[in-house]
C-alpha cells in the first residue's frame, strides 16, 4: 500500500504545513463546495459532511492509485455556526461575541481511498476559551486581514494577536486539521506511517498536547 499517493482537498496553507507532518509527499487538488447550512444541521454533522464532500469531490477527478484528504472546520458559540466574516465589520460582531467567552471547534476530517471504496471519517470537537482582548487590539487584528479567511474571524496560531486563553483541547484542530487524527484515519485506510507525527506537532506549535493519544487512536 506504499504506491498509494496522498492528495489533500484543501489549499489551506495551515493543512499543508500540518500534513507534511505526516512526512509522507502529497500533491493539493482543492474542492469547491457549497459551505451552507442545511435546516436544522448540528455542528458535528455540518463538519462531517463537508469533509466528506471535498473528499469526495476532489477523489473523482483521480485514479485508483490514492486516498484524498478532505477537512472543514467551524466555530460554534451558544449552538450557533459562525462562518468566516463576510467583512471588516462583520469580523468585529463575531470577535466581540468571543471575547472573554469559551466557544467550541469542530473540525471533521475525511478520507476516500480510491483503491479499496474505503470512506472513513472523524470530528474533533475542542472547547477554546478566550481572554479578554481590548478593541484596540481586536481592530488591529482585523486591519491585518487575518481574521478574514478564517471560521470565527481568528487564527489561534496568530502570535501578534493571542486569542484563547488557556487551552486543554487539540491545538492543531482549531488551526483547522488535527494531524493525529488524520493520521489514524491515512492509517485506517491502508497506508502507514512514519511514527512521531505527536512529537512533531507539538514542536511545530510550541504546544504540549494532552490529547493526542485519543486522537491517535483509530
Amino acid at each position: 500500500m506504499r504506491d498509494l499517493k496522498i492528495i489533500l482537498a484543501s489549499n489551506s496553507p495551515r493543512r499543508k504545513e500540518l500534513l507534511g507532518l505526516a512526512l509522507l509527499p502529497f500533491t493539493v487538488d482543492s474542492a469547491d463546495v457549497d459551505e451552507s447550512v442545511l435546516d436544522g444541521e448540528k455542528p458535528e454533522a455540518y463538519v462531517r459532511r463537508l469533509a466528506l464532500a471535498k473528499a469526495g469531490e476532489t477523489a473523482k477527478r483521480h485514479g485508483a492509485d490514492c486516498i484524498v484528504l478532505g477537512s472543514d472546520t467551524t466555530v460554534v458559540l451558544d449552538e450557533e455556526i459562525i462562518g468566516k466574516p463576510i467583512d471588516k465589520v462583520d469580523a468585529a460582531r463575531i470577535l466581540t461575541s468571543l471575547c472573554g467567552r469559551s466557544h467550541q471547534v469542530y473540525t471533521g476530517i475525511a478520507a476516500v481511498n480510491n483503491a479499496s471504496g474505503t470512506i472513513v471519517s472523524r470530528v474533533i470537537r475542542t472547547d477554546v476559551p478566550m481572554r479578554a482582548y481590548t478593541s484596540d487590539e481586536m481592530n488591529t487584528y482585523i486591519e491585518s486581514g487575518d481574521p478574514m479567511d478564517k471560521a470565527g474571524a481568528y487564527g489561534i496560531q496568530n502570535s501578534d494577536f493571542v486569542a484563547k486563553a488557556e487551552l486543554s483541547g487539540c491545538f492543531a484542530s482549531v488551526m483547522g486539521f488535527p494531524i493525529c487524527a488524520v493520521a489514524s484515519l491515512i492509517s485506517a485506510s491502508g497506508l502507514l506511517l512514519e511514527e512521531g507525527v505527536e512529537v512533531r506537532c507539538q514542536k511545530l506549535i510550541g504546544y504540549n498536547c494532552p490529547v493526542f493519544s485519543d486522537q491517535l487512536i483509530q
